[in-house]
């Protein structure tokens, strides 16, 4: 199955969690943070006001409480508008 997102949504893959800190603690489950960064998988095709500015393929951090969590053939994957995309991670 295929998400085609509409208008100016955006589909993302989120990255994983990172499992120690930079000093090499390691993380149990409970404490690690849901990770505000994520790959994007695909693209609406806009509107007359909302120009796509991402791309398949780019990381980018996105707002905290932004979007719609699907589950799509055991992946899980967010839909959100492109407005709550913050910055792109070059």
């Amino acid at each position: 199955m295929t998400l085609v997102p509409l208008g100016d949504r955006v589909v993302l893959k989120q990255l994983e969690a990172e499992e120690t800190t930079k000093s090499g603690i390691i993380l149990a489950p409970q404490a690690k943070e849901k990770p505000q960064q994520a790959e994007v998988v695909a693209v609406g095709p806009g509107t007359e006001d909302v120009k796509i500015q991402v791309s398949v393929g780019d990381k980018v951090i996105y707002s905290k409480y932004a979007g719609t969590e699907v589950k799509i053939d055991e992946e899980e994957l967010i839909v959100i508008k492109q407005e709550d995309i913050l910055a792109i991670v070059k």
